[in-house]
C-alpha cells in the first residue's frame, strides 16, 4: 500500500511540475482577438455618415466628375502627314479588359475571381488613418490632429486634449473618449474630477471645475490592446453636444537598413556601388562592358546573372558570376543579380553598354545622397549620337468595378532644385542607380523576354524616381548587316525579338488581373 501511495504521490508531483512549466513557458497570455480584415468599425461608420451628410448637396457635381474619369479614349486622327506622329504625338488607348477577356476560356469566372481578390486586398490594406475627418466649426474641444503614435500593445499619454469654455452656464463639465483598438486610463488623478471607465474602451471624465477637468485631461493615457504591426485607431472625443475624431497610429517603428561604407571625404564608389547586369548569348558584349567599367572603376564589384544554355566562365577580380536555369528570363535575372548586392546602391546596366568618361557614377551617388530620391536614371547614347533618357510620367485613375485606367505620358514632373540637369519622373531608362533595399525583389519574374515599364508600374506610389541627362553610358552599335551576323547574334535576335502567344498572354494577364487595369493610354 505504501508503495502505491508513494507512486501516486510521485505522479501527482510530476504532473504538477509539468503543468507549472507549461504555464510558465506559454508565450504571452491566452487572450483571443479578432484580426480578420475589416473595412470599417463603428466609429468609422459614424464618420462616413457625417461625411455623407456634408457632401449630400454636391451629388450632381460629383456625378459629373465621375463621368469624366477613366475613359478609355484615344485622340482622333485629324490629319495624316509624314512624321506627324513624331511632331504631334497622339494618345492611343488599349482596352486591356477586352484584349484579355476575349482570349480567356472563362471570362466571367476570371472577373469574379479578380473582384474577390481585390476585395481581400482592400480589406488587408485598409487603415483607419485613411478615413476622411472633418473638424466641426466653433467646437470647444481641443485635440491632436496628427502625430500621435504608439507601439503595439504599449501605452502613451495623449497630448493636447482639452475643453475650452462652453456657451451657457454648466453645473458639470463632461467629456467622453471612445476607442476601438485600445483602452483609456489616467496616469494621475486630479481632485474634484470623476473618472469612469478606466482600463476600458470608453471613458467618461467630469468635473464642476473646467480648470480641474483640463488638468486631468493632460494625464489621459491610451493603451493599444490589439496587436497589429501597422494600423491606426480612430478615437472619438466628445461632449454632450460636440463630437471630434482623431487617429492614433499603431505600429512598430521603422527599422533602419544602414550600410557601413566607411567614412570618406569623397565618395568611395567601390564601397557604395555594385554594378548588376543580366546576360544571354552576348559574352562578347559583356566582355566589352566589363573592360569599359574597369577602365574607370577598377575595383567596383560586378554581379552577373547568366541564363545561357551553355554558360561560359566569366572571371576576374571583383566579379560575381551566377548561373541560372536556361532561359529563366529577364526579370528573374534582375532579381537574382540585385539580391546579391550588399552595397548601399546598385547600378543596373544592360550587358551591351559601354562606360565612357561621361559615365560619372559619383554624380548619381551625389543626388541620391542629397535628395529623397530612391532611384535615378541616366542617359544612354546611341552610335548616332542621340542620348535617350526614356522619361515618363504615369498616373492611375479610378475606374470603378471594371478596373482602373493607367495613363503613361512622355516627359517629367519638374526639375530638381540644385541639380539643373535632373528631373523627377515616374519611369526612366534601363541605366539607373537605386537604393539597394528599395529595388530588391521588385522585378516580376513572369516577364522573361521583355519588360521595363512594368517594374515602374508596380513601383508607382512607393518609388521616388529621378533622371539626370548629364550621366551618360554608351550603347554598343546595333547596326549589323544581315550577312555579317554570327550564329550567336542570330540566336539572340530569335529569343529576344520574336513574340509568342504565351508571352503576350502573360503581359495581358498581369495588367488585367495583377494590376487590375481595364485600360491603358499613352503617346
Amino acid at each position: 500500500m505504501r508503495a502505491s501511495y508513494k507512486r501516486c504521490f510521485g505522479l501527482l508531483l510530476i504532473s504538477g511540475l509539468l503543468l507549472s512549466l507549461f504555464f510558465a513557458w506559454s508565450p504571452g497570455n491566452l487572450s483571443v482577438v479578432d484580426i480578420r480584415p475589416k473595412l470599417m468599425g463603428q466609429i468609422e461608420i459614424i464618420l462616413e455618415e457625417k461625411i455623407q451628410n456634408l457632401i449630400s448637396g454636391y451629388d450632381d457635381v460629383a456625378h459629373r466628375l465621375a463621368q469624366n474619369t477613366c475613359m478609355c479614349l484615344a485622340d482622333e486622327e485629324t490629319f495624316r502627314l509624314p512624321f506627324s506622329n513624331l511632331l504631334f504625338p497622339r494618345v492611343w488607348a488599349h482596352n486591356i479588359s477586352l484584349a484579355f477577356l476575349e482570349s480567356h476560356p472563362d471570362p466571367s469566372g476570371v472577373q469574379r475571381h479578380r473582384a474577390q481578390e481585390y476585395s481581400k486586398f482592400q480589406e488587408r490594406s485598409y487603415s483607419p488613418a485613411d478615413v476622411l475627418i472633418v473638424a466641426e466649426a466653433n467646437s470647444p474641444l481641443q485635440y491632436p490632429t496628427q502625430g500621435v503614435a504608439v507601439r503595439p500593445l504599449k501605452t502613451i499619454i495623449i497630448p493636447g486634449l482639452g475643453l475650452k469654455e462652453e456657451t451657457g452656464s454648466k453645473i458639470k463639465h463632461t467629456v467622453y473618449l471612445t476607442a476601438t483598438l485600445g483602452t483609456f486610463d489616467v496616469a494621475a488623478t486630479v481632485e474634484r474630477v470623476s473618472v469612469k471607465g478606466q482600463g476600458e474602451k470608453h471613458m467618461i471624465l467630469s468635473s464642476p471645475l473646467l480648470s480641474a477637468l483640463n488638468r486631468q485631461l493632460t494625464f489621459v493615457t491610451y493603451t493599444n490592446t490589439v496587436f497589429h504591426p501597422k494600423t491606426a485607431d480612430t478615437v472619438q472625443f466628445s461632449t454632450d453636444v460636440h463630437q471630434s475624431f482623431f487617429t492614433i497610429k499603431v505600429g512598430h517603428g521603422t527599422v533602419p537598413k544602414l550600410y557601413n561604407s566607411g567614412y570618406q571625404n569623397e565618395y568611395n564608389i567601390s564601397a557604395l556601388v555594385t554594378i548588376a547586369t543580366k546576360t544571354f548569348l552576348r559574352y562578347d558584349k559583356l566582355k566589352d562592358l566589363i573592360d569599359s567599367i574597369r577602365q574607370y572603376y577598377p575595383t567596383v564589384t560586378i554581379v552577373i546573372a547568366d541564363d545561357n544554355e551553355h554558360p561560359l566562365p566569366v572571371t576576374g577580380p571583383h566579379i560575381d558570376h551566377y548561373i541560372m536555369p536556361f532561359r529563366k528570363g529577364w526579370f528573374a535575372g534582375r532579381n537574382l543579380a540585385v539580391s546579391q548586392v550588399t552595397t548601399k546602391y546598385v547600378l543596373w546596366v544592360d550587358d551591351d553598354f559601354i562606360f565612357t568618361a561621361n559615365t560619372k557614377l559619383e554624380m548619381m551617388v551625389d543626388i541620391l545622397e542629397n535628395t529623397t530620391l530612391d532611384l535615378v536614371g541616366g542617359a544612354v547614347r546611341e552610335v548616332t549620337g542621340y542620348a535617350a533618357t526614356f522619361r515618363h510620367t504615369m498616373s492611375v485613375e479610378d475606374g470603378g468595378e471594371e478596373g482602373d485606367c493607367l495613363h503613361i505620358r512622355t516627359g517629367y514632373h519638374h526639375v530638381i532644385e540644385g541639380f539643373p540637369n535632373c528631373v523627377v519622373a515616374d519611369a526612366v531608362i534601363n541605366f539607373f542607380l537605386a537604393r539597394t533595399d528599395k529595388v530588391q525583389g521588385g522585378f516580376n519574374p513572369r516577364l522573361a523576354r521583355h519588360g521595363h515599364l512594368e517594374f515602374f508600374i508596380d513601383a508607382l506610389g512607393s518609388l521616388h524616381v529621378g533622371s539626370c541627362s548629364d550621366v551618360i553610358v554608351s550603347h554598343a552599335s546595333k547596326i549589323i548587316l544581315p550577312w555579317s551576323k554570327t550564329e550567336s547574334q542570330k540566336s539572340y535576335d530569335k529569343f529576344r525579338y520574336s513574340s509568342s502567344n504565351a508571352d503576350n498572354y502573360v503581359h495581358k494577364e498581369d495588367f488585367y488581373f495583377k494590376n487590375r487595369f481595364k485600360c491603358m493610354t499613352s503617346h
